[in-house]
């Protein structure tokens, strides 16, 4: 429980935290945020990882010359575009069987209605807007899978929404992040970024519509 506390308390306060484990652990720290980008996106279970709030807090860091913009820039998204291509890939291959019962917390039918319609609604440029946004961002790529699209078809999607990510959230830190107000009210800038990252998915939604009824 006190485990489970302290990693609620990261996510949460993840702007606190992050300078403490950078100077504690130096160029560790970027293996290990590598690491957590790839499990947010990769793992179909991890959706609760931190992620756009994160990137932001990295690029805080980065305008102060506590992290390597350089890095940063190169290394996370790469581990965003094999997260995309891991969460497909084990969509095609037990996608199926793991929705199967469609009872459970995070395979329920609820959660591929979701995901499944945000798809087949905006084809392989959902790979890329979801990315953009919590939730969509793990389980289309799964979805992705289990509908058949293959890989030449999913990377060049892959590739734009997982380097657009990191570079907007980032930069928008970089920028940002170092506002005496925007460090007092982290969580409603998050908020703020997260509604922003939506609005390519708004955009196509409005295309959809005016279609219909045109």
């Amino acid at each position: 429980m006190e485990y489970l506390t302290l990693a609620l308390d990261f996510i949460r306060n993840i702007n606190v935290w992050l300078p403490e484990l950078v100077e504690r652990y130096d160029v560790w720290i970027y293996a290990l945020i590598t690491l957590i980008i790839f499990c947010e996106v990769g793992l179909v279970v991890a959706p609760f990882l931190p992620g756009d709030s994160m990137l932001f807090a990295i690029g805080a860091l980065c305008a102060t010359g506590a992290m390597d913009i350089s890095i940063v820039l190169t290394a996370f998204p790469v581990a965003a575009i094999l997260g995309d291509n891991f969460n497909r890939f084990l969509g095609t291959k037990i996608g199926h069987r793991a929705f199967a019962k469609g009872t459970g917390r995070i395979f329920n039918k609820k959660n591929y209605d979701k995901a499944h319609g945000f798809f087949e609604k905006y084809g392989p440029k959902a790979v890329t807007i979801c990315r953009f946004m919590p939730f969509f961002r793990t389980y289309v790529p799964f979805v992705a899978g289990m509908s058949g699209m293959g890989f030449r078809s999913f990377l060049p999607w892959s590739i734009a929404g997982g380097t657009g990510w990191v570079l907007l959230c980032t930069f928008a830190g970089y920028f940002l992040g170092n506002i005496p107000f925007i460090q007092k009210h982290f969580e409603i800038v998050i908020i703020s970024i997260v509604c922003i990252s939506a609005i390519p998915a708004f955009v196509e939604w409005l295309r959809h519509r005016t279609k219909k009824t045109s």
